[in-house]
């Protein structure tokens, strides 16, 4: 290559070719030299090519003026190795850092007399551990236990829920517990809710249950990731700062329902609509699809439309907005129903 072959090349193009040179070279004291040489290089050019092409690790670093070349490939595979072994080296030092956090966040801490609201969030997708869960909370409950069910117990776990509130009501904890209206059709439910109501617990219906839901004293609850999904991960919750609010809303939900054995007497609301009428109306009302009141109800789309249809008839709409007019006018929306002979005279 002549004297001029580099003339406009700076940084890294010199130091390219001067890599490219001494590849093509058989191995010498004063390939180096000679390659910079022929390419014109200045001593500061020399030097800094020299310490590029070691960075890289494409010539072994030499005392003397014949380093080394080294193939592309080798010194990839080098580089990797090194940056490895760096990495792993960061790795242990975090991990020593982690473990003196550990240390610090723990007994050191801890030693503050400050008052604290203990409360944990865990998410557990394992079904049998949900299992043993709300198998231990049968000893473990003190006071009272508050449960909303979506749909009915499987076969295989009635018998053993019969035996735990045996266990529980002997210990004087109070067990309340809510389901779907829809499942009292169901004979072994039937027969099952009877046994329960038997030895002492508390039950009630809703045309709606919005969850499934477990409530231990105020310290304790099992709750869906996705209400609409049974076979979803389950919230374990323990603390009374959390469990609260589902407290409250458990009691909201209680309090809107219909005690064990009056069903007959709650069927209608003393307006002409039944109780999952007026549901029925309060969810057509806010917006929600046919196809999701037929889910929340546990009921089949031809059931909702004809529920449906029987309101309007009541109403006496012509139309699903005029049935939510007259419903909003009846305050039968806001469960403030008025006197419905003024309203419609």
């Amino acid at each position: 290559m002549s004297k001029n072959a580099t003339g406009t090349r700076t940084g890294s193009d010199q130091a390219l070719a001067v890599y490219l040179e001494l590849r093509a070279r058989p191995a010498s004291d004063h390939a180096f030299d000679e390659v910079a040489d022929g390419l014109d290089l200045s001593a500061d050019e020399r030097e800094r090519c020299r310490g590029e092409l070691a960075t890289l690790g494409l010539i072994e670093p030499a005392e003397s003026a014949a380093p080394a070349v080294v193939d592309p490939d080798v010194a990839l595979v080098r580089l990797l190795q090194y940056e490895r072994d760096r990495l792993e080296s960061r790795l242990a030092e975090t991990s020593r850092a982690q473990t003196a956090l550990a240390t610090l966040a723990g007994p050191f801490l801890r030693t503050s007399d400050a008052p604290r609201s203990e409360v944990e969030v865990e998410i557990v997708a394992d079904a049998e551990r949900v299992r043993r869960e709300l198998a231990g909370l049968t000893d473990t409950v003190e006071h009272s236990l508050h449960v909303m069910h979506t749909g009915s117990v499987r076969r295989e776990d009635m018998a053993e829920e019969l035996e735990r509130d045996r266990r529980r009501i002997a210990r004087g904890v109070r067990v309340r517990a809510m389901y779907s209206r829809r499942i009292s059709s169901v004979p072994e439910m039937a027969q099952h809710l009877a046994e329960r109501a038997a030895l002492g617990v508390e039950l009630r219906f809703s045309p709606v249950v919005p969850m499934n839901m477990v409530l231990a004293d105020e310290n304790f609850a099992l709750l869906p990731t996705d209400p609409h999904d049974p076979d979803s991960a389950a919230i374990l919750a323990r603390g009374p700062g959390l469990v609260r609010s589902y407290r409250a809303l458990f009691e909201y939900c209680w309090h809107a329902a219909t005690a064990y054995g009056d069903e007959e007497s709650d069927a209608h609301g003393g307006d002409g609509l039944s109780e999952q009428q007026r549901v029925a109306l309060q969810m057509l009302a806010s917006g929600i699809k046919d196809d999701q009141i037929a889910k929340n109800l546990g009921v089949s789309l031809r059931t909702v439309s004809r529920l449906i249809s029987e309101v309007m008839q009541e109403l006496d709409a012509a139309s699903r907005f005029e049935a939510g007019v007259k419903a909003a006018r009846l305050g039968l929306l806001d469960g403030e129903p008025r006197e419905r002979d003024a309203e419609l005279g």
